[in-house]
């Protein structure tokens, strides 16, 4: 699904593009020259966002909507489609406001289809520098400038089931990503099958969701500094050999993958209550998904490292953008800067807060914004240590790495450099081509996209 929708990215845009660009003078419901933005704007918002929003999605809509009393917010709650929105622009429909996954700013910011966000942030004295996190705004910024509000930081860590490790005679300090022998060695101690099938995975490092975490986490790279993929670069070689060690050492990929296609992932018999793995990499959002089961599970979490030891993450998440033909710039402006603020924010805490004292017991594993300043408020005002040893340790581990992410990295080709490592991982796993032969066929197939919307400016 992801590639053919790679590749109705490519194709909408380069039928759209040129259509857009020619016609790219923008307005803004307060006039204006084309770069500028006002503090002070009217008129109605169309935004496209904000799919079934949960209390910190309505909390920050209804703080954003009080800040905007001169104008009228209208909002389509359906989820981002690249093919719809490429259609949108072609035909002259297109929103003031668009949420979308950050995977998506530096292909649209290429073709000029969205504009560059510099003087939104300077006209209300917002430094992104000092706001946001380093490893969110390099995923954002596309030659220089920046063309997208961060909204939302998920950094992936190792969610350990400490019941089947300390079974096992494994520790926290064998889960340990830089040190793939040692790291072997857990996982084999954990590890059980029956009838040459897997019944616990001793690490599951989800290869097909955390592909790019663990190209990059090797030591790899994805696109130089002007977004040109680099996927057969020697040193992204790495991680998927370390992969392919790991699920080698488990039956192989596809047995790991057939067996954890079968976990109840959001339910009552997800893979921690039954014990079903030793250790598996989650985006910071799943612990939140265990809470329910806090008597059932016995969790902690450690970082993941890179070859030098030291914590690894990457930086994902959606963000919102400014369409080039936007009508109403200005007010979507001011409202993507409301929903981000630290007043924004504070909302959004308080509107949590009262949902959990709701269900006693509940437990709070934080907020992840985008922005350290946002964070350590949070945190500090709404996210109590709880009483769980095991939940204490996986909320704090992922706060104590979320100042260390890295970005997978700008480039027009974003989306396709993603869906083609995640076709290298797969291919290398299967053992139908070497690390090297994957890579370089995903280069060839990331160059294509990139050469076609670097020619269809």
């Amino acid at each position: 699904m992801k590639k053919r929708q790679a590749v109705l990215v490519a194709a909408a845009l380069a039928t759209s593009a040129t259509l857009l660009v020619g016609c790219s003078g923008g307005g803004s419901g307060s006039g204006g020259d084309k770069g500028s933005f006002s503090t002070k704007p009217s008129g109605t918002l169309n935004a496209w966002g904000f799919n079934n929003p949960d209390d910190v999605g309505q909390s920050r809509l209804d703080y954003a909507k009080k800040q905007l009393k001169g104008v009228t917010i209208k909002i389509d709650e359906t989820a981002f489609d690249a093919q719809k929105f490429t259609t949108r622009v072609a035909g002259g429909n297109v929103p003031d406001v668009v949420q979308m996954d950050q995977n998506f700013v530096a292909t649209y910011a290429a073709q000029g289809l969205i504009q560059p966000l510099d003087k939104c942030f300077s006209a209300h004295n917002v430094n992104p520098t000092s706001y946001y996190y380093k490893s969110v705004m390099d995923y954002v910024t596309y030659k220089g400038a920046i063309y997208a509000v961060p909204q939302f930081y998920q950094p992936p860590a190792i969610i350990t089931n400490e019941r089947v490790m300390k079974a096992a005679g494994v520790t926290d300090a064998d889960i340990d990503t830089s040190n793939p022998d040692k790291l072997l060695a857990a996982i084999k101690k954990m590890y059980t099958e029956s009838g040459g099938k897997p019944t616990r995975l001793g690490f599951d490092p989800v290869a097909g969701g955390q592909a790019l975490l663990w190209v990059l986490g090797e030591g790899g790279q994805l696109a130089d500094g002007n977004g040109k993929p680099t996927l057969d670069d020697p040193r992204n070689e790495k991680g998927l050999e370390v992969l392919k060690q790991i699920t080698d050492a488990q039956g192989g990929y596809a047995k790991v993958k057939s067996f954890s296609d079968t976990f109840d992932t959001f339910g009552d018999n997800n893979q921690f209550v039954k014990d079903q793995v030793g250790a598996q990499v989650n985006a910071q959002w799943y612990v939140n998904v265990l809470t329910p089961y806090v008597d059932k599970v016995d969790i902690g979490a450690v970082p993941f490292k890179g070859p030098d030891g030291k914590p690894f993450t990457a930086s994902s998440g959606t963000a919102f953008v400014i369409p080039a033909n936007a009508k109403n710039k200005d007010a979507a402006c001011a409202w993507a800067l409301d929903l981000t603020s630290m007043a924004g924010w504070q909302a959004a805490g308080e509107a949590r807060k009262a949902t959990l004292a709701k269900k006693p017991g509940a437990i709070n594993t934080g907020l992840f914004t985008g922005s350290p300043v946002a964070d350590k408020k949070l945190h500090e005002e709404f996210t109590p240590a709880p009483d769980n040893p095991g939940f204490a340790k996986a909320i704090s581990t992922y706060y104590d790495i979320v100042g260390n992410g890295h970005s997978f990295g700008a480039s027009p080709a974003g989306q396709q450099i993603q869906t083609e490592v995640n076709n290298a991982v797969q291919s290398v796993l299967l053992g139908n081509k070497t690390p090297k032969q994957a890579l370089a066929d995903a280069q060839k197939a990331a160059m294509v996209a990139y050469d076609q919307v670097k020619n269809n400016k």
